[in-house]
């Protein structure tokens, strides 16, 4: 069961990055994700109950890495092209796969490892596709931002391991919703204070609210896998991943990017790593 709800929060994790690299044409980063994530915490409002202090610094620490990895990944996607920032994305399955076997004991089989390997693979020839387009991994601002965003996210990843174990998913979801806002909400204000002069008020954006559903249903699924027994968040991440599929046909048919062949072995790569890792977890 897990493995399949893994499967829908992914498709709706790869509708909510192509309308978030839409809202960026109105709205500077920082406003996209303090309007998001502060409509989220609306949304979750009623499952914001009390807990124990314990639980809720773990929470402020995820909350740290979620910012971390969100701030730089919106500035990788506005820097680069869509099917590239958000392959690059893929990467981070693979530092959570290993980590997830040093730290958690986690066994995978035959047809898991070989769709982990399937999947570095297509990875390896995007870098290649992506020099094409001018885009030098080792001196773009673009892939340094995306590359803060994969560790930081790959750390959170393997912390939801660890906090799920004790808590809600709901529980988990409303208030680290809740401690981003605040978080993000404080570097809005340093932005501010240091750039009054080229502030741009907030434009409202329906889109935003679409942008915050969708990432409310995809990390409720994502919760609610991690949660079930036997889910291993090794084959979680990775299947999550797949949401790559979704902005990369967006990016084909409706913003008409460029050097699409090479990006397209290497997501076709990737789409039979992510069936592998499914059907080895059935």
């Amino acid at each position: 069961m897990w493995i399949w709800t893994t499967v829908a929060s992914a498709l709706f994790l790869g509708l909510y990055d192509v309308f978030k690299k839409q809202s960026l044409k109105k709205n500077d980063v920082l406003q996209v994700l303090l309007c998001v994530t502060a409509l989220s915490t609306l949304l979750l409002s009623p499952w914001l109950s009390a807990g124990p202090v314990e639980d809720h610094l773990k929470l402020f620490l995820k909350a740290i890495l979620v910012s971390t990895s969100w701030i730089s990944g919106l500035y990788g996607i506005k820097l680069l092209p869509l099917t590239t920032a958000s392959t690059i994305k893929a990467t981070r399955p693979v530092f959570v796969l290993v980590f997830s076997v040093l730290l958690f004991g986690e066994r995978l089989n035959g047809w898991q490892w070989a769709g982990s390997i399937l999947a570095i693979v297509s990875l390896y020839l995007l870098s290649l596709s992506s020099r094409k387009e001018g885009i030098q991994f080792s001196k773009s601002k673009g892939i340094l931002f995306m590359a803060v965003s994969v560790l930081a996210g790959s750390a959170s990843a393997l912390y939801d391991k660890h906090i799920i174990a004790s808590m809600e998913p709901l529980f988990v979801q409303s208030w680290c919703n809740f401690y981003i806002t605040m978080i993000l909400a404080v570097v809005m204000l340093f932005q501010w204070r240091r750039q009054k002069s080229e502030f741009r008020t907030i434009r409202w954006d329906w889109l935003l609210l679409l942008i915050a559903v969708l990432i409310v249903v995809a990390d409720f699924l994502y919760f609610y896998s991690l949660k079930q027994e036997g889910a291993m968040i090794s084959i979680i991440s990775m299947v999550r991943r797949s949401s790559v599929l979704v902005p990369f046909l967006f990016g084909i048919f409706l913003f008409k990017e460029k050097n699409i062949r090479g990006k397209t072995l290497a997501l076709g790569l990737l789409l039979c790593a992510m069936a592998l890792l499914v059907f080895g977890t059935q």
